[in-house]
């Protein structure tokens, strides 16, 4: 079988030529922002048939490619190595490391658009009953990075990094605090590999029972010596091209996020009960949750908010899909306040009656040590741990999750190249200092 899948491939680029005009394309035109609207108009319509064309092909082979690509899943890739595996043995179908090389040293505005390739496959292969699970279960194991510092961690008890510290006490809790004290906790490819490091490095240790995020102390001018919680994506880092795909908007979701709620898979004999090993989380927000701030305290069990806290989805304002909200938030808030939050960028402050549908507890800022305490002693138990379990499970069933990231991986690929987005981000970006 997959020997012929790949004989298809080859067919159709043969036979179509779609992709090779394309590459003819670039190389003849000037950079994307040089282009009259008759040059952007061609290379537009040949992009999207050698798009078609390639929707078209995974409609019907997404399972051969990865039954291929996985040694009939045998092999458990992430989604970056997976990739690179099918631009390997599918010329063509996905950009190649060469090609993302190149587009990396570019500002967004600049690029081409060959992550939209990968968001057509991603795509595919998540609606798939036979491989979305199964890429699924593979970006829930731990990776590398928290493997290899997880002796010093169970060891020391803790791991500092550029963007994360996780510390555990005695008292069996895992303190994830948020240190990019001169962004404001805005979100990058170091902050998402870092709390991926960290929240594996709390599930895989026994001694943890429960797991609390907040954010540090900032030096940044306006909020100095006090604590925030996170101001979403680095606009910054948008514009100038550092904000990839997978490496970001997709490895967030759905590893420390999914990791969050479902917990870590490990195939350790003593698991067979449970697929995964997981943990409460507790959610202090001081300050405020901007964009993926928010999306955070939608995957842990107990959200604490400060009284001069707000909380923010500015979708509508960037041109970006938030993540996994659009999915989590209306079960908190109801449809009518996720529209609302989404669409059109209302902030819901803590004090707010619609505030008490997505924080637990709101407290006056002297009284947050104390409420986080507390909040994490009630967590901290057997029962706590199987009922979490269920509620997510009866919340957020793994085909409906499959389902909405199946179709997010191809949305925020387009979004990402949008020019209102492009516009947008290079404003926000040229006005702030900071990721607002």
């Amino acid at each position: 079988m997959s020997a012929s899948v790949q004989t298809v491939w080859f067919g159709l680029l043969a036979s179509s030529g779609a992709p090779a005009r394309v590459d003819d394309l670039v190389a003849a035109l000037p950079e994307p922002p040089a282009r009259t609207p008759a040059q952007r108009a061609r290379i537009a319509a040949a992009k999207d048939a050698a798009r078609a064309l390639r929707s078209a092909f995974l409609d019907t082979h997404a399972d051969a490619v990865y039954a291929l690509l996985t040694t009939d899943r045998a092999e458990s890739p992430r989604i970056d190595a997976l990739l690179d595996a099918a631009a390997a043995a599918f010329p063509g179908l996905v950009p190649d490391e060469k090609l993302l090389a190149a587009e990396r040293s570019k500002p967004q505005a600049a690029k081409e658009g060959h992550e939209i390739d990968q968001g057509i496959f991603l795509r595919a292969v998540l609606r798939s009953a036979y491989a979305g699970p199964h890429l699924l279960d593979a970006m829930l194991r731990p990776t590398p990075r928290a493997l290899a510092l997880l002796d010093e961690f169970t060891r020391t008890g803790a791991v500092e990094m550029e963007s994360v510290r996780v510390e555990r006490g005695g008292d069996g809790v895992a303190r994830l605090t948020m240190c990019r004290d001169d962004c404001l906790n805005a979100e990058d490819v170091r902050q998402v590999d870092d709390m991926e490091t960290a929240v594996d490095l709390a599930l895989l240790d026994p001694a943890v029972r429960v797991g609390l995020v907040r954010g540090g102390e900032m030096r940044h001018p306006r909020y100095r010596g006090r604590r925030v919680f996170s101001a979403g994506i680095n606009l910054k880092s948008l514009s100038s091209g550092d904000i990839p795909l997978l490496g970001f908007l997709l490895r967030r979701e759905l590893g420390y996020l999914h990791k969050l709620v479902r917990g870590i898979r490990t195939d350790h004999p003593g698991q067979w009960h449970a697929p995964c090993v997981e943990k409460p989380w507790v959610a202090a927000v001081d300050g405020f949750a901007i964009g993926g701030g928010t999306q955070v305290l939608l995957a842990c069990d107990h959200v604490l908010a400060a009284s001069d806290a707000y909380l923010s989805l500015p979708a509508a304002k960037e041109g970006i899909i938030p993540g996994v909200a659009n999915f989590r938030f209306g079960r908190y808030a109801g449809p009518r306040l996720s529209r609302q939050v989404i669409l059109e960028g209302r902030r819901i402050r803590a004090t707010e009656p619609d505030a008490r549908l997505l924080v637990d507890e709101v407290v006056e800022p002297e009284d947050m040590d104390a409420a986080v305490e507390a909040s994490l002693a009630r967590l901290d138990g057997d029962a706590v741990l199987a009922n979490r379990r269920m509620l997510n499970l009866a919340e957020e069933p793994p085909d409906a999750f499959r389902a909405y990231m199946a179709e997010f991986a191809l949305q925020q690929a387009l979004r990402i190249y949008g020019q209102d987005v492009i516009d947008k981000v290079g404003r926000f970006a040229a006005a702030s200092p900071s990721a607002r």
